[in-house]
């Protein structure tokens, strides 16, 4: 099956979680159970970074930077609905592979986003010097 094929069945079943019944077995209910709690730590992820987002934008002292708060906001809130792609992805998939019982999904996306964090809290620590200095 080619990616596009792949991605847009996934998707599908982002909306349409029955149709996975079509798929393998039941996995023991406690597996898809802690594979929704696992959902529900990403949205509060997403919506941590959301939340970041506009309070960067609303609350981050006024420097001689500007662009760079807005620019920090964006980056947070845009943080955010990948966080969100990224949950209810990844669940579609670990649910898949175990109805299948395959091998777990991995991503390298909860590296990227730690590695995303620290930059961003370092350019919001640079940024409240700068704004608490003036």
């Amino acid at each position: 099956m080619n990616r596009f094929k792949l991605a847009t069945a996934t998707v599908r079943l982002w909306f349409s979680p029955e149709r996975m019944e079509a798929e393998g077995e039941t996995p023991d209910y406690r597996f898809s159970l802690a594979n929704e709690r696992t959902f529900l730590a990403w949205i509060r992820t997403a919506f941590a970074l959301v939340g970041g987002g506009f309070a960067v934008d609303q609350f981050l002292p006024e420097t001689g930077w500007a662009p760079m708060r807005t620019v920090l906001a964006m980056v947070l809130l845009v943080g955010g609905v990948a966080c969100a792609v990224r949950a209810i992805n990844h669940w579609a998939r670990s649910e898949l592979a175990m109805r299948r019982k395959e091998d777990m999904v991995y991503s390298r996306f909860p590296a990227l986003l730690a590695a995303a964090v620290v930059v961003i809290a370092l350019a919001l620590l640079v940024l409240v010097a700068l704004g608490s200095a003036r």
